[in-house]
């Protein structure tokens, strides 16, 4: 819905003089149709305007003082006749335009026949190359091609390492028998699973369609299901059951469901990146992720809701809810991996983060998660959002799960320059007790008591850093690098059709008048961060709160790798007054250096060794005798931060 229509600019030049009838101008003088078309000009842009309103009482009738840059130009036509005076009218009037511009860019410093000159060469030498490049790369949205050359390395050692990615060695689950009920398989882990198909308890085609069916329960209560692959699924998971019977097993992932966040590309299938815009999108591509997990064995069961273009929660169809408390949303654009991870409808699902699209919504929805470093995982297929900052990562229930995910999907994608063959560590084989791991002053206190016990070394810890920006940090970069990714569809108007008009429409009007000047100067500011981040970084991990925004915009700008956690449960605001099962979720996260995925994943799974918040199941729709949700839920949706 568009907004008023704005005051004509004649008639806010009109009402300025009326509001000042005896104002007089230290200018020669000027016709009549001269001050008026000038003021006409001031009145379009309020930051000019607001040049001449502080200095000018109108009840104690003392005139105006223009700008000194505004007198010269004057005096530089001191005697006019018609014509002439017309021909300044329009320099005054250009001037005073394009300042307005460059005041939006803080960089209203030249005086006025440098601005002439500015205007001048944009107009004959910028415009036609920004033209030719746009039509060059820009024609098609969500930047799946032309990637830029410019590549974020997040690696601290100055030598690269010579060693080769080997593959970890995961536990085996010997003796794991099938439950009698689908309930207790759906909550099984990805490795119990495993050894379900590999000991043929279930077959990978029985296994499908149990989670098809969970996925068609409760996907109306949740809305988390944007597309079901149900003939593919079927398909490959025939070919699973086949190649096992020939004595072929390709290891902990075979025959196992999952979903993708519906950015990813799959052959066939909508990929509607969440939008009314592109909701009827198919793109006959396959994305590096899904290459990689179907050669790993693993099922496609669904595509999951995205936020509108990786963007919160809101897609074109509704919005994606949490499953452990469903009158509240599941925040963050990696909603429907997480809400469906969480419900059991799926054994594991693929999401993203540039910035706390992975640890947002794991932490509502209690699953673990995570947000790996960097350039692990290849994104070609991948509507992207920043290529220095976009990631791809796995919701799951086990930290054990995560990694054997990650070991699935990591290695060096082709096309995707930003992508590394990074040599981690085995998580498996991480000897925990020589680990030092600091703790931050919000870090889970039960979390650094369990480590603790299990002879991990922990301490008082602060990461320490005197960039006071970050948060801008962030929104230059991922606004700017979205911008160009969806340049064609702001300019067409597109942005008007959006579903959350406060969201990407508004950031990226804003990130249309941030310079490339200013945007290089934030990438120096980042460098300088990820500097000081490194030097206060001495201890092997450290565990704080997952959705500190400041940490999630200072990891995501670093390149840090970090998993979340659900470490408990606590009551929900305002519960009915004869009890509920719905619960408000508690998590932490454990934060590793770039390249040391395997240390926070050790950590992790050391922690739910002896715990067991992550296994417990959330109500969904079995809220209890006594508690009923309206539909539609009539809890207030809180402010956007």
């Amino acid at each position: 819905m568009k907004g008023p229509r704005p005051t004509p600019p004649g008639n806010m030049a009109a009402s300025f003089l009326d509001m000042c009838p005896d104002m007089s101008f230290p200018l020669p003088r000027f016709r009549s149709s001269l001050v008026l078309t000038l003021l006409s000009s001031l009145a379009v842009c309020s930051a000019f305007l607001s040049e001449f309103q502080p200095r000018r009482d109108c009840t104690n009738n003392t005139s105006p003082v223009l700008p000194e840059s505004h007198r010269l130009l004057a005096n530089t036509c001191p005697k006019m006749d018609s014509k002439n005076s017309s021909e300044c009218s329009k320099k005054v009037v250009e001037v005073s335009q394009i300042r307005c511009a460059l005041a939006l860019l803080d960089a209203d410093f030249f005086n006025d026949t440098k601005v002439l000159e500015i205007a001048k060469a944009a107009k004959e030498f910028n415009i036609p190359i920004v033209r030719a490049n746009r039509k060059l790369v820009a024609s098609v949205n969500g930047g799946l091609h032309n990637p830029s050359p410019l590549v974020f390395n997040p690696e601290w050692s100055k030598e690269q390492s010579q060693d080769k990615a080997g593959r970890f060695n995961h536990p085996l689950t010997l003796g794991t028998r099938r439950p009698k009920n689908e309930e207790d398989i759906a909550f099984m882990s990805v490795l119990e699973l495993g050894e379900l198909i590999k000991t043929k308890q279930i077959t990978s085609r029985e296994l499908t369609r149990i989670f098809l069916k969970r996925l068609k329960r409760y996907n109306p209560v949740l809305e988390a299901v944007i597309t079901y692959t149900e003939d593919l699924a079927y398909k490959q998971a025939q070919e699973a059951d086949k190649l096992l019977s020939k004595g072929v097993y390709l290891g902990p992932l075979h025959g196992i469901p999952y979903g993708l966040k519906d950015i990813i590309s799959v052959p066939h299938y909508n990929t509607t990146w969440g939008s009314q815009t592109f909701k009827n999108q198919v793109l006959n591509m396959e994305a590096w992720v899904y290459k990689r997990l179907k050669s790993a064995g693993a099922i496609l069961v669904a595509k999951l809701v995205t936020g509108s273009l990786a963007y919160d929660d809101i897609w074109f169809g509704g919005r994606t809810r949490n499953p452990w408390n469903i009158e509240e949303f599941s925040t963050g654009s990696s909603a429907g991996p997480a809400a469906c991870t969480s419900a059991g409808m799926v054994p594991f699902a693929i999401g993203s983060e540039t910035a706390g699209s992975i640890t947002f919504p794991a932490a509502r929805c209690g699953v673990t998660a995570l947000r790996p470093t960097f350039g692990t995982v290849g994104r070609t297929g991948v509507m992207s959002l920043s290529e220095s900052l976009d990631k791809l990562g796995p919701f799951c229930r086990y930290a054990a799960d995560c990694a054997v995910i990650l070991d699935a999907i990591r290695g060096k994608d082709p096309d995707d320059h930003s992508s590394r063959d990074i040599p981690f560590g085995d998580p498996f084989s991480v000897d925990i007790t020589k680990l030092t791991v600091g703790y931050l002053e919000d870090a889970d206190k039960e979390v650094v008591h369990v480590l603790e016990s299990k002879g991990v070394k922990l301490v008082p810890f602060k990461l320490n850093y005197s960039v006071n920006s970050v948060q801008g940090i962030l929104n230059f970069t991922m606004d700017v690098d979205m911008l160009a990714h969806f340049d064609e569809w702001q300019r067409s108007g597109k942005d008007d059709e959006y579903e959350a008009q406060d969201q990407w429409p508004l950031e990226l009007r804003r990130a249309r008048v941030v310079s490339a000047v200013d945007y290089v100067q934030a990438q120096r500011a980042r460098g300088k961060l990820i500097q000081e981040v490194k030097e206060s970084f001495t201890v092997d991990a450290f565990i704080g709160n997952a959705t500190d925004w400041e940490r999630v915009c200072m990891g995501n700008l670093v390149g840090l790798p970090v998993i979340v956690l659900p470490t408990g449960f606590t009551s929900i605001s305002n519960p009915p007054s004869n009890g509920t099962r719905r619960r408000t979720t508690v998590n932490t996260g454990i934060y590793a250096p770039p390249n040391h995925d395997h240390i926070a994943l050790a950590l992790a799974m050391a922690y739910q060794s002896v715990t067991s918040h992550h296994k417990q199941r959330p109500p969904i729709d079995d809220l209890g005798p006594n508690d009923t949700i309206p539909n539609p839920p009539t809890v207030t949706i809180p402010p956007r931060r």
